[in-house]
C-alpha cells in the first residue's frame, strides 16, 4: 500500500513538471491520473488496490460519526427525561478481530461513543466488557457493534 501511494505521488509530481505549472490543482489532477493508472495496472500485476482501503477507512469514519450522533441523541434523552427509565448494564462482546491493534481500535471507538465505555478484556483478549447507560436488549447491542464497528475495522485492516 505504501509503495502504491509513493508511486501515485511520483506520478503526480511528474505530471506537474510536464505541465510546467506547479499549482495544487495540477498536482491533484496528476494524483487522480496516478490513481487511474494504478487501477489499470491492478489487472496486470498482482496487488491490492490501495484506494479500496482508503474507501474502507472513509466508511469506518462515517459509521463512527453516525453512531456518535445517535449515541448523543440517546444520552440527551436519558439526561432530559424526568424519570430514570434507563437500564444500564455490562455486556460481554465476543469479537472476531485478531490483532491487538484491531481490538484496541474497537475498544477506543466504543469508549468514544457517549453512553458506553470499554471496561475490561478477557484473558484471551477476544471478549470486551462494555458498560452502557441503556441496554434494553443486550443481543441487539452486541449485533450492532459486530455489524458496524467490527465489520468496518476488518475491511480496513484486511
Amino acid at each position: 500500500m505504501a509503495f502504491q501511494m509513493l508511486v501515485n505521488i511520483i506520478i503526480a509530481v511528474i505530471w506537474t513538471f510536464l505541465q510546467n505549472s506547479f499549482t495544487a490543482i495540477d498536482f491533484l489532477f496528476g494524483y487522480i491520473i496516478g490513481i487511474i493508472i494504478l487501477y489499470i495496472l491492478r489487472r496486470f500485476l498482482i496487488f491490492d488496490f490501495y484506494m479500496n482501503r482508503v474507501w474502507a477507512l472513509v466508511k469506518l469514519v462515517m459509521i463512527f460519526i453516525i453512531e456518535l450522533i445517535k449515541a448523543n441523541i440517546d444520552v440527551v434523552k436519558i439526561v432530559l427525561s424526568p424519570r430514570l427509565n434507563n437500564q444500564s448494564g455490562i455486556v460481554a462482546v465476543k469479537t472476531r478481530l485478531e490483532s491487538d491493534v484491531e481490538i484496541t481500535l474497537l475498544a477506543a471507538l466504543i469508549s468514544l461513543t457517549p453512553g458506553t465505555i470499554s471496561m475490561d478484556f478477557s484473558a484471551d483478549g477476544k471478549t470486551i466488557y462494555i458498560h452502557a447507560l441503556d441496554v434494553p436488549d443486550a443481543e441487539e447491542m452486541i449485533d450492532g457493534i459486530q455489524n458496524s464497528f467490527e465489520r468496518a475495522i476488518m475491511e480496513v485492516t484486511k
